[in-house]
């Protein structure tokens, strides 16, 4: 059975992240994924678009998938929270994606819920965070 980190776990998380992948961000202004990542660029968070349908978005150039971030990244480098604005039928994907690329952490958004598959990354060490808003912890932080 998954259960969420602790709000303290998930602050800790939250302060010392630096880059985000935002596996499903649109270009659309309208559409939430947009915002929240445009809200976590003005906490000074670096957003990478995971998204294959565009070039770049919110001034950051975009990758198709995760296994193409080290076009973005430094050598070495990954991004500290793989957030997700999918189904829940594209998680496992990303989720096995995350494993096999060492993400350290997957945070899958507001009714983006697949228990199994969140149970398979905290099984494979990644800090995992489901259906929760990063926007409205990350706004919560004093």
């Amino acid at each position: 059975m998954f259960t969420n980190p602790s709000q303290e776990q998930i602050a800790q998380l939250l302060r010392r992240a630096h880059t985000i992948a935002v596996v499903g961000l649109s270009a659309d202004p309208t559409r939430p994924s947009h915002g929240v990542a445009r809200s976590l660029q003005r906490f000074g968070y670096r957003i990478i678009p995971v998204t294959p349908t565009v070039e770049s978005v919110l001034g950051e150039p975009a990758v198709a998938s995760l296994d193409q971030l080290h076009e973005v990244l430094d050598a070495g480098q990954v991004p500290d929270i793989v957030d997700v604005f999918r189904r829940p039928e594209h998680v496992p994907a990303i989720v096995e994606q995350c494993i096999r690329l060492r993400l350290p952490a997957l945070w899958l958004q507001d009714g983006v819920i697949d228990a199994q598959a969140a149970q398979r990354a905290v099984a494979a060490g990644i800090f995992t965070v489901m259906d929760r808003c990063i926007y409205r912890d990350r706004s919560a932080l004093r």
